[in-house]
C-alpha cells in the first residue's frame, strides 16, 4: 500500500508569496502616508464642563425643525465618538441632517484621582447638572434623552427618578434585565469578585475591560479581522475606517472603582433595577415613574447586549406611549452600519418630531 504523500504546486506558492509580499510593501507604503485618524469630525462646542466631565453641543449647518433638544448619554467604558466615527457612517451627522438639536456628554478619563467617584455622582450630579444647562440655556422644561448601550441605563435610571425632566427617552442596545444568561459578558460579570477587583485596583484599567469583551468573539476579534485586513491594506480609505475602528476599540478609558463596583454587584449580579430595589445614592430608582414616551431599540443578532437583556423594559416602565424597535443587525452596525443611517437615524427623528408638542417650534 501506498503512503499518500501531499504534493504542492511549488511553482504557485511562490508567486503567491511574491504577490503577498508586494502587497505587503504597498501596504506599508500606505500606512505610511496616514498621518492621523481622524474621528468624531462633526463640528461641536464645549458648552459646560465639570471634573472630567464635558458636555458638547453640535453645530447644525441646516435648519432645526424639531425644539427639543437632545442629549446622547454614552457609556463609560468605550468613547462616545463611536456615533460620529467616519463621515460616511456617522448617526451623528445623519440626525443633524433631520433637524435635531443635538448635545453629547464625553465622560472623560478616570484617573486614580477618581477612584471614589460613584454611580451617585454619574447620575445625580453630572448627568443631572448636564440635563438642568441644556434645559436653561434652551428654555424648555424637558428634554430628550438618548442612551446608547450603558448609557441607556443611565438614562433609564434618570428618567426613573426625574421624570419631570425628561419629555422623551430614546434606549439604544441598552441592558436592562441582567439576569439573563446569553451573552458572555453577562456570566463574566456575574461571577465576578467586584470587592477584591475594586480594592485591587482602585481605578480599573479599561484594558482588563476590553480584554473582557475581545473574549466575546475571540477568533473574529482578535484574529480574523488582521487577516482580512490585507485585502484592503493598499486601499487608504478602507484601511483608514478599519484604523478608525481599531483606534475606538482600544480607546478605553479607566473605570472609576465605586462607580464600577455598584454598578456590577447591583445591576449583574442582584439585578435591582428589574426588582425595583435599585437606591442610587439616597433616590429609589422605580421604572414605574418612566412615565413619557419610550423608544426602546434593541438589535437583534447583539452578542454583546442580548435582546432578552433590553426588551423587558418595555413592560417594566409606567409609559403607555411605548414601542420596541428592532434593528436587524448587531451591537456595533446600529451606529456605523449602512442600514442604520438609511433607516435608524430617520426613524429615530420621526419618532422624536411627533412627540415634540408645544416645544416642536423650528428655529
Amino acid at each position: 500500500m501506498k503512503t499518500p504523500f501531499l504534493t504542492f504546486d511549488t511553482k504557485n506558492v511562490a508567486k503567491e508569496m511574491v504577490e503577498l509580499t508586494q502587497k505587503m510593501v504597498r501596504g506599508s507604503e500606505t500606512l505610511m502616508s496616514i498621518e492621523d485618524i481622524d474621528v468624531g469630525t462633526t463640528p461641536k462646542e464645549l458648552v459646560y464642563q465639570q471634573d472630567k466631565m464635558k458636555l458638547y453641543h453640535y453645530k447644525n449647518e441646516g435648519r432645526v425643525t424639531c425644539g427639543v433638544p437632545v442629549l446622547i448619554v454614552y457609556a463609560l467604558v468605550n468613547k462616545e465618538y463611536m456615533l460620529d466615527i467616519q463621515p460616511d457612517r456617522s448617526i451623528i451627522r445623519n440626525l443633524l441632517s433631520h433637524g435635531l438639536d443635538l448635545y453629547i456628554i464625553d465622560w472623560g478619563y478616570p484617573t486614580r484621582a477618581d477612584k471614589y467617584i460613584s454611580l451617585d455622582d454619574y447620575i445625580n450630579v453630572y448627568l443631572n447638572d448636564s440635563v438642568d444647562f441644556i434645559r436653561q440655556t434652551s428654555n424648555n422644561d424637558k428634554i430628550n434623552l438618548m442612551g446608547i448601550c450603558q448609557g441607556g441605563t443611565f438614562s433609564t435610571m434618570f428618567s426613573a427618578i426625574y421624570p419631570e425632566k425628561v419629555k422623551n427617552l430614546v434606549t439604544l442596545v441598552t441592558p436592562i434585565d441582567f439576569s439573563v444568561k446569553k451573552g458572555l459578558l453577562f456570566n463574566w460579570s456575574r461571577n465576578i469578585n467586584a470587592d477584591t477587583l475594586i480594592d485591587t485596583y482602585g481605578v480599573v484599567p479599561g484594558d482588563f475591560l476590553n480584554s473582557g469583551f475581545l473574549m466575546l468573539m475571540p477568533i473574529t476579534l482578535n484574529v480574523g479581522k488582521y487577516i482580512g485586513m490585507l485585502d484592503i491594506v493598499e486601499n487608504k480609505e478602507k484601511l483608514l475606517n478599519f484604523l478608525r475602528m481599531e483606534k475606538w476599540i482600544f480607546d478605553s478609558p479607566d473605570q472609576a472603582g465605586e462607580c464600577l463596583r455598584q454598578f456590577i454587584k447591583d445591576m449583574y449580579q442582584e439585578n435591582k433595577l428589574v426588582k425595583g430595589t435599585l437606591k442610587i445614592g439616597e433616590k429609589d430608582v422605580n421604572l414605574k415613574n418612566v412615565s413619557m414616551p419610550l423608544l426602546n431599540i434593541y438589535a437583534n443578532a447583539d452578542h454583546i447586549v442580548p435582546p432578552d437583556a433590553t426588551k423587558p423594559l418595555n413592560d417594566l416602565v409606567g409609559s403607555t406611549d411605548k414601542e420596541l424597535y428592532e434593528f436587524k443587525g448587531g451591537h456595533i452596525g446600529v451606529f456605523v452600519g449602512a442600514k442604520s443611517q438609511k433607516e435608524l437615524a430617520p426613524a429615530i427623528s420621526t419618532w422624536l418630531h411627533k412627540r415634540a408638542g408645544s416645544n416642536g417650534q423650528s428655529y
